[in-house]
C-alpha cells in the first residue's frame, strides 16, 4: 500500500504498554510495521520501570531509548531534532492511562495511536477531542475489526444503497474466558479489565460490547438516538458486568440489539453482525473473516470471499487485502488496515499537507466520544432496570 502523499521514510513509533506479560502491546508492534511503513524505535514498555527497560530487547529497542515512563519518553522524545524524534505514540496500556498519555502526547505535537476505548470516560474523551483538534495531531483509535476488507465491503455496500433502507441490526461479541472469577487468581489480563478504576464504568460491555455497538455503526452509518440495555454480573464477586444486552433506536427508523456476554461456555472470540435492508440482508462473522454472506428472497445466497482481483469487491476492499484469494487473512492484518490508513495522514501532516480529520476510514477521535457515550449511556440505562436513555 504506497504512502500518499509520499514521505520518503517510515515513520517513528513510540510504544508505551506492551511489556512482559502483555497482550495487545504485541498486537500493536506487529501491525504498526506490517506494511513497512514504521519502525518502532522508543518505549515506555511498563509502569514498572525496571521492567519496562528489561522489556525493550524484545522489540529491538536500543537501550537509550528505553524508558522508564511514559513521561520520560515524551519528554526526551521531544528534546531530540525533528529527524529522530518519534512521530507517533501507541497506547497500548489499561483504559484508565488512555486520557493523560494521549493528552500529553496531542499537546506535545505527537499523533497518537490509541487502543480502545479512547478515555475511562465520556468527560475525558470531549476534553481529549478538544485537545486533539487545537494541536492538530492524527488520533486514530484501534478498533480493529473495522480493518478486516469483508467488514469494508459491507459498508460500502449498505452505503451505496444495495441493502435497501436499512431497518434491522443485530451485533454480538460473545466469549466465556471469565466463566470463573480469573481476576483473583493473578491473571494480569483479567485483573485490569474487571476492575472499576482501571477498565471503567463497564466491563464486558465496555471491553467486547463497544465492539459490536462500533462494527454497527461502522457498517451502517446510522446515528444512534436511544438506548434500552441490560447488563449482568453473573460471576458472584464481580465488580463488573459480564453480560449484557441493549436494544436501541438508529436513524430512520432502524431497530438494533446489541449483545455481549464473557462467561458462555466454549465461546472464544464470536464477533458477528447481521443487517436487514429492504432489498437484502448481509451477516460477516469474525471468526470467519474472509466470508461475507449477502441473502436475497427467492435467490441463492450469494459468498462473497477475500479476493483482491475479484470485478464485485469496492475498490477499498481491494486495497485492504494483501495477498492473494484462498491465503487467510486475520486479525493481525485488520489491526494493520487501521495503521496504515492513519499512516497516510501523518505522512501528509508531515509534508504540510490537510486532512479531514471527521472522515477517515480508521475510527477517529470522534467515534471514541461515540464509543464513550455508548458505555455510560448503557450503564446509565441498565442502573434504571432498562429504561429508554437518550443517545445524544
Amino acid at each position: 500500500m504506497a504512502v500518499n502523499p509520499p514521505l520518503g521514510r517510515k515513520l517513528r513509533m513510540g510504544l508505551v504498554g506492551g511489556g512482559q506479560g502483555a497482550f495487545i502491546g504485541r498486537v500493536h508492534a506487529t501491525a504498526a510495521v506490517l506494511d513497512n511503513r514504521a519502525e518502532l524505535v522508543a518505549g515506555a514498555l511498563s509502569s514498572d520501570p525496571e521492567r519496562a527497560r528489561a522489556s525493550a530487547p524484545y522489540y529491538g529497542i536500543a537501550p537509550e531509548r528505553a524508558y522508564g515512563s511514559w513521561g520520560d519518553l515524551l519528554a526526551s522524545e521531544s528534546r531530540l531534532p525533528p529527524e529522530q524524534r518519534i512521530d507517533f505514540v501507541t497506547i497500548a496500556t489499561p483504559n484508565h492511562l488512555h486520557f493523560p498519555i494521549a493528552k500529553a502526547a496531542a499537546e506535545a505535537g505527537f499523533n497518537v495511536m490509541c487502543d480502545k476505548p479512547m478515555t475511562l470516560t465520556l468527560a475525558e474523551a470531549e476534553d481529549l477531542v478538544r485537545i486533539i483538534r487545537s494541536s492538530s495531531v492524527v488520533f486514530a483509535l484501534t478498533h480493529n475489526y473495522t480493518g478486516h476488507p469483508l467488514v469494508r465491503q459491507a459498508r460500502d455496500m449498505v452505503w451505496s444503497g444495495e441493502l435497501g433502507k436499512i431497518q434491522a441490526v443485530r451485533a454480538s461479541y460473545i466469549q466465556g474466558w471469565l466463566r470463573t472469577r480469573l481476576e483473583v487468581t493473578g491473571q494480569k489480563q483479567a485483573a485490569w479489565r474487571t476492575d472499576p478504576q482501571q477498565s471503567g464504568a463497564a466491563g464486558c460491555f465496555g471491553d467486547i460490547g463497544t465492539h459490536a455497538y462500533n462494527l454497527a455503526r461502522f457498517i451502517t452509518g446510522l446515528a444512534p438516538e436511544a438506548v434500552s440495555a441490560h447488563l449482568r454480573t453473573f460471576e458472584m464477586g464481580r465488580q463488573l458486568d459480564d453480560y449484557g444486552t441493549a436494544v436501541m433506536r438508529l436513524a430512520g427508523g432502524c431497530l438494533a440489539t446489541i449483545s455481549a456476554s464473557q462467561v458462555s461456555h466454549g465461546r472464544e472470540n464470536d464477533l458477528r453482525i447481521e443487517i436487514d435492508g429492504t432489498l437484502a440482508a448481509l451477516e460477516w462473522r469474525q471468526e470467519n473473516p474472509n466470508e461475507l454472506w449477502v441473502r436475497r428472497n427467492g435467490e441463492p445466497h450469494r459468498l462473497y470471499t477475500r479476493d483482491p482481483n475479484a470485478p464485485f469487491l469496492s475498490d477499498v476492499t481491494k486495497a485492504s487485502c494483501r495477498i492473494p484469494s484462498g491465503h487467510p487473512e486475520g486479525y493481525l492484518e485488520a489491526f494493520a488496515n487501521i495503521y496504515t490508513a492513519a499512516f497516510d495522514d501523518m505522512a501528509r501532516r508531515a509534508v504540510g499537507e490537510s486532512w479531514n480529520a471527521d472522515r477517515t476510514l480508521y475510527p477517529n477521535a470522534g467515534d471514541g466520544v461515540d464509543g464513550l457515550r455508548f458505555i455510560e449511556r448503557c450503564v446509565a440505562s441498565s442502573s434504571q432496570g432498562g429504561a429508554w436513555v437518550e443517545m445524544t
